[in-house]
């Protein structure tokens, strides 16, 4: 299998590494092992990951790696040099397998190697090397490489540039593959190449630009006998030019793989020998699965050796990184998989092997009553045999005859055939006072055993006398079953059968105890492998998984209402401006609440009738999300959002105000809704194919436009266009504020979401978004004293806060540098008038002055200042002052470049507004064709799936919890004190654990009620990294709800997980 870059698989991989990466910045760089990197690069909406694995590849991936835990001194020494580069070059360094990246046109290089140990190199623009993955010492045909050498490229292949290939150099190569081939015969070296291969790899070694392989393709292609020696080549001039021209074919084989940005590729696999051959497949020409192939080799181009081969499958790709990701990534799962897969199997087996040993033991106590019982009957069934023997080996004893004598006179009387010494069983046990008889079992017992039970083979003997074997007697007691059972010699034989029966009832009892403590070791020996195993699996690293490629709105804060509707907030001041500018148009609805931190948030409404009316339950939910992602969240104090259509929110400022990112103005009446419960929720939602999205009827408005009533409670939850045209003409011409006061008395009553015994003040809010929640905006907030004749009479500002505090504090520091500045005009000293009387005792001096001085010109005066240094003051005086004039230029220069740009902006902002006003007016649409695409109904999102549905991908959503009325994985998430971060973790392992229970998967994927393999299969592949993200909240308190059974509905129970709030259990 190729393992290692060519290299023309290093020309190839620089082209369209050329063409993807450059102008990209390097976002950030980990190490997934001691030899493999991880180069993230992105720009806005693009995002690449570069795997570099040191001497053997380097690629684009779209599958998903685990990181290391802590960089390495190299990553780190790496990060500090090129985060945040832009990548402005990347080329192959001549025909060599070397890769260079420039990064800010060549203030840093990054070099690949692909041979011999392969090497990762960061030099400066002079080449001075800055570190490297490893040192290299000098060696034969090595410079050595190490921090602060220059890293050389004058010897690399072809780096000057490849020469011509002409006839003269075709022959030089040739005469140089058979003088190496004479020497080494001449010393005895072995040659490790096969029989008419040397004419193809002495081309290889001597014309660098062509691989072994490509040159093999252009000779069949040219039908040139690859077999002939080099020396019968230079003896024929015609084969030296057919050679020549072969070779031609070869660099033209390498001109059309790079005439492209992308550039195609071929994977050869072989069938898996264990793999069922479809003999249908074959017959229709259609290639096996990936599933039963073995990938062997790959290359730019199609050898025509493999491709006359029938054994190979080849696999074309459209893209040359494409093919060398999956190539590479697919062998690498399947080791990752494999060791996972070893690791369970290990588990498993122990587990195994401890029931085993339960099992055995419980089996071992079952046989011993069986025995038991056995012998108790036959004694009972023996009882005078057993007397006399007793009786026989007493009379000895009572002699005082030796153990020994004892045991010798019994052997001698079986040999007799003595009816009462042939059941006695040597040796003898004397020293306990026990002798073992050999007793035939009674009669039923032995009619249900004649087919034979080997139960007691081992406590059964034929002889326990070798010597007695070969007699007819002892040939009729073989045959016969008996029964070897231990005698006491103090206790009569019916003493003795007692004794069996209660060692019986001793069994029972023990193996009642023994089932029971085997049920409690057996269930702490499943937890304990089970703890272990998933020690091991975190050690291991999770098999790969495709980057899923997001949907345009999950940069957002979204969800999808529970009647259909996308909703959209934005997560800072920048998206907030996104939002207003890119996604409201005609139809949506802006959502906001008086409350710090609170995002503007969009609902959308259909592009085909942007005039229907959007539910009360859509905007009850999209103002529950602006309230729960703002200050309210942490302070546990709700408070009721509001919302207006999408005309009434614009981007024009009054006369003399400036709007900040992420501000906005509201003109006319403002819907308000009732206070939002602080509940969000935590879900998944499945995206499925095109073909199962039939079997989803979805219930949005805009999916079934005819079905909207005419009259009721929903059409009134948005306010009628007529009386919003009427409120924009009222605006535009300058109207008082007790005109909208009384169109808000008469508008509010018909929204169905307004209570009627709630006490508004009708005077603030239109006038009051700064003033409520904010005390200290209100200090920095600067309004005009001159009202403007042109503006609207009471605008209203809709923001968010952060943006709007940072935007009133710049204006404010404008405000107090320029009184600051002009406030030393008024205060300073003021210049004296003519006609004022000097003090007293001044004009007396001023004349002695004038006198003194009379006769000193102006250089005597500066040589007496410079000879008492009165000079040197006067010279800083001076100084200061024209620094100080300076500072002032400086200043009114700046001030003076702000007002231009503000002037810019608010023409700007003017231009926009007028355009995105007849926009709105005419109903065009300005998003791009995916996002177009993506804002019809988003059948392919959903909750539940249904049984046969293909399942494509898992995607996280946090909303309001009645937004997720129908996922099928959801939590509760409520005001806490525990972080996100933890939070997140502990619902993906709660839902992980609860997928390992029994009785919780179904392996058809046919009940909606339980988990489906499938579904745990994408859910257990979420990062909490990427989750965190998903949550607009800081502190939480998580409600696992339904989380064991895979639904969230029924009568399950709710588990609390707080940290430090002491509520840690369940709860009904």
């Amino acid at each position: 299998m190729k393992q290692r870059f060519s290299s023309l698989d290093v020309k190839v991989i620089a082209h369209e590494l050329s063409a993807s990466l450059v102008s990209l910045r390097v976002s950030n760089i980990y190490d997934l092992s001691s030899k493999i990197l991880l180069l993230k690069f992105a720009r806005p909406e693009v995002k690449k990951q570069l795997l570099i694995d040191s001497g053997f590849r380097c690629h684009l991936t779209d599958f998903a790696r685990t990181t290391a835990a802590a960089p390495s001194v190299f990553v780190q020494k790496l990060r500090k040099a090129l985060k945040t580069r832009r990548v402005t070059a990347v080329n192959q360094i001549g025909t060599d397998r070397i890769i260079e990246f420039q990064f800010s046109d060549g203030l840093y290089r990054l070099y690949l190697e692909f041979f011999a140990g392969g090497n990762v190199i960061l030099t400066d623009k002079e080449l001075k090397i800055l570190t490297l993955l490893r040192n290299v010492p000098e060696g034969e045909g090595q410079e050595p490489q190490r921090p602060g050498l220059i890293y050389s490229l004058e010897n690399r292949q072809n780096y000057g540039g490849v020469p011509d290939l002409t006839k003269e150099r075709v022959r030089d190569a040739l005469q140089t593959t058979v003088q190496k081939a004479a020497a080494s015969a001449a010393v005895g070296k072995k040659i490790k190449k096969k029989p008419g291969d040397e004419l193809r790899k002495g081309l290889a070694t001597t014309i660098t630009e062509l691989p072994p392989i490509l040159v093999d393709h252009a000779m069949r292609v040219t039908r040139f006998n690859s077999k002939l020696q080099p020396s019968a080549v230079l003896e024929s001039e015609e084969l030296l030019d057919f050679l020549v021209r072969s070779l031609e074919e070869a660099r033209l084989v390498v001109k059309q793989v790079t005439s492209s940005d992308s550039c195609k590729g071929y994977i050869l696999a072989k069938r898996k020998s264990d793999a069922d051959d479809d003999p249908l497949d074959d017959m229709e020409g259609n290639q096996p699965p990936k599933a039963n192939l073995l990938y062997e080799d790959f290359h730019p181009f199609l050898p025509r050796q493999f491709e006359e081969d029938p054994s190979y499958t080849v696999l074309p790709f459209d893209n040359f990184n494409e093919l060398v990701d999956e190539f590479f990534s697919s062998v690498e799962g399947q080791k990752l998989e494999s060791r996972l897969t070893e690791r369970e199997a290990a588990a498993k087996r122990k587990l195994d092997a401890t029931k085993a040993e339960h099992a055995k033991r419980l089996e071992g106590l079952q046989e011993a009553q069986h025995l038991n019982i056995r012998k108790a009957n036959a004694i009972e069934a023996n009882v005078e045999r057993v007397q006399e023997a007793m009786d026989a080996v007493n009379g000895l004893l009572q002699q005082g005859m030796d153990w020994e004598d004892i045991g010798k006179l019994v052997e001698r009387e079986r040999r007799r055939d003595n009816p009462v010494a042939s059941i006695i069983a040597l040796p003898l046990k004397l020293s306990e006072n026990t002798i073992t008889v050999l007793l035939g079992e009674a009669e039923e017992v032995e009619e249900d055993d004649d087919d034979g039970d080997d139960a007691s083979d081992t406590d059964s003997v034929a002889s326990y006398d070798s010597g007695y074997a070969g007699t007819e007697a002892s040939a009729r007691k073989v045959r016969e079953a008996r029964l070897a059972v231990d005698i006491n010699l103090d206790i009569s034989p019916f003493s003795n059968a007692r004794e069996y029966y209660e060692e019986r009832k001793m069994a029972v009892v023990k193996e009642q105890k023994t089932m029971l403590q085997s049920e409690t070791a057996l269930k702490n020996a499943e937890q304990k492998i089970a703890a272990e195993l998933k020690k091991g699996l975190k050690q291991e690293k999770p098999v790969l998984q495709p980057i899923r490629k997001q949907l345009w709105f999950e940069k957002f804060t979204w969800f999808i209402s529970s009647d259909g509707y996308l909703v959209l907030g934005g997560k800072d001041a920048q998206q907030n401006e996104i939002l207003y500018r890119k996604y409201l148009k005609k139809g949506d609805v802006y959502v906001h609440a008086d409350l710090h931190g609170a995002p503007s948030v969009v609902i959308k409404n259909s592009p085909s009738t942007p005039d229907a009316p959007i539910p009360p339950s859509t905007l009850s939910q999209a103002g529950s999300l602006a309230v729960c992602a703002s200050s309210a969240w942490d302070s546990k104090a709700g408070m009721g959002a509001w919302w207006v259509n999408a005309d009434q929110v614009s981007k024009s400022a009054p006369t003399g105000e400036f709007l900040s990112t992420g501000s906005f103005m509201v003109r006319g009446k403002k819907n308000f809704l009732p206070p939002a419960q602080l509940l969000l929720g935590l879900g998944l939602m499945f995206k499925i194919s095109e073909e199962s999205k039939a079997k989803h009827v979805k219930h949005r408005l805009y999916d079934i436009p005819d079905a909207i009533p005419d009259a009721g409670p929903g059409k009134q939850a948005s306010t009628a266009p007529a009386d919003e045209a009427t409120t924009s003409a009222e605006h535009d011409e300058g109207y008082s504020g007790s005109d909208v006061d009384a169109e808000e008395d008469a508008d509010r009553k018909e929204n169905p979401l307004q209570p009627k015994d709630e006490d508004y003040d009708e005077n603030e809010p239109l006038g009051k978004i700064e003033e409520s929640p904010l005390e200290d905006d209100v200090d920095n907030l600067k309004i005009s004293e001159e009202p403007s004749p042109a503006g609207p009479s009471n605008p209203t500002r809709a923001q968010d806060s952060e943006a709007d505090d940072k935007g009133e504090e710049e204006e404010g520091h404008e405000d107090a540098a320029t009184e600051a500045d002009s406030a030393p005009l008024a205060a300073g000293p003021q210049p004296q008038k003519k006609g004022q009387q000097p003090k007293r005792g001044r004009r007396g001096k001023a004349k002695k002055i004038a006198a003194k001085y009379k006769d000193q010109d102006e250089e005597d005066r500066a040589a007496v200042e410079a000879l008492i240094g009165a000079a040197a003051g006067k010279q800083k005086a001076e100084a200061e002052a024209k620094a100080k004039a300076e500072r002032e230029a400086q200043r009114i220069a700046t001030l003076e470049r702000r007002r231009a740009q503000h002037q810019k902006q608010q023409r700007e902002t003017a231009e926009h507004e007028e355009i995105r006003k007849m926009m709105l007016e005419e109903g065009i649409e300005t998003l791009d064709a995916e996002e177009a695409a993506s804002l019809t109904p988003l059948d392919s999102l959903v909750g539940s799936p249904l049984p046969g549905d293909e399942i494509l991908e898992a995607v996280i959503v946090c909303a309001p919890y009645s937004a997720l009325g129908r996922c099928k994985y959801k939590v509760k998430l409520q005001p806490g004190a525990q972080k996100k971060g933890k939070a997140v973790k502990e619902v993906l392992e709660a839902w992980k654990t609860a997928s390992t229970k029994k009785g919780v998967l179904d392996e058809k994927s046919e009940d909606k009620e339980k988990m489906w393999p499938r579904e745990v299969e994408l859910f257990k592949a979420l990062k909490p990294e990427e989750v965190v993200n998903v949550v607009p909240v800081g502190k939480l308190r998580v409600m696992m709800v339904g989380g064991a059974g895979g639904s969230g509905g029924g009568n399950s129970k709710e588990k609390s997980s707080s940290k430090g709030s002491g509520n840690r259990g369940r709860k009904k």
